[in-house]
């Protein structure tokens, strides 16, 4: 029995997106319902968040400490999910 999804099937798909401009222009985190929010005394910069965060809306800047990109962030909440320490908190957009 063929399956449906073999490689074969899916040759005339592109291997990448198709994007008509970078994606930093392509805002994507509008449209979410809750936001990750940092509790900068609790975060060890442990990193686990950036290394699991699908959108990579997780930005370590000069100093070591995290950042959120919220401009891209889509809300999922794995960050908050897998941080070691609970120093990420999702809380409702207004």
């Amino acid at each position: 029995m063929k399956h449906k999804w073999e490689p074969e099937s899916c040759r005339d798909l592109p291997y990448t997106p198709i994007m008509d401009r970078p994606t930093t222009y392509n805002k994507t985190g509008v449209w979410r319902t809750y936001r990750p929010i940092v509790d900068k005394e609790k975060c060890t910069d442990c990193y686990i968040c950036w290394k699991f965060c699908p959108d990579v809306s997780i930005l370590i800047q000069e100093d070591g400490s995290i950042e959120i990109d919220y401009d891209h962030c889509k809300g999922c909440g794995i960050c908050a999910e897998v941080c070691p320490v609970k120093a990420i908190e999702m809380e409702r957009e207004r």
